[in-house]
């Protein structure tokens, strides 16, 4: 008896077997940088990045927002310019900028109100370096034919 799938099982398995190619790329050593780069030097964030829980919530949103690169880099590698791409997957930008936003407001002391506008700007900052580094590596993969 043969074993019926979907395509959708199908589709997930290939994204899998993609994103952990893709993943195989970056160091953990990169990604602790990353995170003392842009959220280490504010006054506000610097006491909350101390605490591991934050910190890894920092390591799933750039991982997310660097396999989102990857995922759209097809469309670079097919003619679009960079801008068009990032406006193809503007929600979900837009989602993992607000879901870290609203993960350091809710985390902190309630000292952010005047700064929460700069630490808005940080996380766009911190997400689209991210998303920047995926979109080129995965261009880089179609070119080499990897994907």
């Amino acid at each position: 008896m043969t074993v019926i799938t979907t395509f959708k099982e199908k589709k997930r398995e290939k994204q899998i077997k993609y994103e952990r190619s893709v993943l195989r790329e970056l160091s953990i050593n990169t990604l602790k940088e990353r995170v003392q780069q842009y959220f280490g030097s504010t006054r506000i964030v610097s006491n909350l990045v101390m605490n591991t829980g934050i910190e890894e919530a920092c390591y799933d949103i750039a991982l997310e927002s660097f396999l989102l690169g990857a995922k759209f880099s097809k469309f670079g590698y097919y003619g679009e310019n960079l801008d068009e791409v990032r406006k193809r997957c503007y929600r979900e930008e837009k989602h993992l900028i607000d879901t870290l936003y609203n993960f350091f407001l809710y985390w902190g002391n309630g000292e952010e109100g005047a700064m929460s506008e700069s630490l808005y700007y940080l996380c766009e900052q911190y997400i689209h370096i991210w998303w920047r580094e995926g979109y080129e590596k995965g261009q880089r993969r179609h070119k080499l034919r990897l994907h």
